[in-house]
């Protein structure tokens, strides 16, 4: 079984075939970082017109690497949601005018699902396992008890952890994208311990997050600085203060979630991270410590597939094919679409709920 997988939820056009065996037969991602560097962040308008001029090009091509004409695929899969709006709708329409043309199955693919079934492309984990999915958007909890069928156990109540991220580095001038350029300057940290960051919501009840309050207190410690252009090596002592308030945040609400997943789901036996902000090492590592302590398998992706990627599409397409989950034409692109629709709203989450 042979899926083409597309994905343009955000600032990635990609393209990618899997087969059913876990053959990744060609992944391919066009970034978008330079168009929108200058403005600090994602802008809807010029995503979508960049995903609309280059993603029939990316198709031919990820076709052409994989050694495969359209007559061989067995289905079309693209992100439906959630996501910019514009750019989903290109990503859904294109999939569609494969599907119908070539009279093939067309799934709609939750983005959050792509990332949540990656662990299962990757290393076959089993059913159910415990995912915490970390990304410029969101930042939740779920249990994972199978295709469809997630738990939501913690989410945030304000910022996503990517996003801490992203305007931390934006206020120490490291640029965008922010993850990425934080843990760069936190490897040259010569004073790890210097600054003391917040670490929101650790020791409360339930496994909700919040990272509002770490962003401003980057800021005071910015402004706390000597005016001027900053020293590189104040930057970089405070990345890694960030990155340690992060990943401590991140272990403890995790170990609370763990505590209720092994009540509810005692066969469990693995600890997944997924998501862009999955591809930093100090997350990765203290995760992994965590798994460890508890006995647990832990699985990060590839950092190849920890970002946003069609591979990824194209696996949970499989994953829902083979349950006969196919959607029709008349799909409609979704900007929301919670992985737990019957969990309770987080009082302050708005649309990261």
């Amino acid at each position: 079984m042979r899926v083409l997988g597309i994905e343009t939820s955000c600032d990635e056009t990609a393209v990618a075939v899997v087969e059913d065996d876990r053959t990744i037969r060609s992944s391919l991602v066009l970034s978008q970082l330079t168009e929108h560097a200058p403005f600090g962040g994602v802008v809807p308008e010029i995503a979508a017109r960049a995903h609309l001029d280059h993603l029939d090009g990316l198709v031919a091509r990820a076709l052409a690497d994989a050694g495969l004409r359209l007559e061989d695929l067995d289905a079309v899969a693209a992100t439906g949601g959630p996501g910019l709006i514009g750019g989903v709708m290109v990503g859904v329409m294109t999939a569609k005018a494969i599907a119908s043309v070539l009279g093939l199955p067309f799934l709609a693919v939750n983005h959050l699902e792509a990332h949540a079934l990656t662990a299962r492309l990757t290393d076959d984990v089993p059913f159910p396992y415990l995912l915490l999915l970390v990304s410029g958007g969101h930042c939740q909890l779920l249990a994972v008890a199978g295709v469809g069928r997630y738990r939501r156990y913690g989410t945030t109540i304000d910022d996503a952890v990517g996003e801490a991220f992203d305007k931390s580095a934006k206020l120490m001038g490291l640029g965008y994208p922010g993850g990425p350029a934080v843990e760069r300057a936190a490897t040259a940290a010569t004073r790890p311990d210097r600054f003391v960051l917040p670490r929101p919501m650790t020791g409360r009840p339930g496994c909700d997050f919040s990272f509002s309050g770490l962003k401003t207190a980057v800021r005071q410690a910015v402004d706390a600085l000597p005016p001027g252009p900053l020293d590189p090596a104040d930057v970089a002592d405070l990345c890694a203060a960030l990155q340690a308030s992060i990943a401590a945040v991140l272990v403890e609400r995790t170990g609370r979630a763990l505590d209720r997943f092994a009540g509810e789901f005692p066969e469990g036996r693995h600890l997944v991270v997924a998501g862009g902000v999955a591809a930093n090492g100090a997350v990765r590592a203290a995760l992994g410590g965590l798994a460890a302590a508890r006995g647990l398998g832990f699985v990060a992706p590839p950092l190849a597939l920890c970002t946003d990627n069609a591979a990824m599409v194209a696996w949970a397409g499989v994953e829902r094919l083979r349950l006969g989950l196919v959607d029709g034409l008349d799909f409609a692109p979704r900007p929301r679409w919670p992985l737990d629709p019957d969990a309770p709203k987080a009082a302050g989450a708005g649309v990261k709920a």
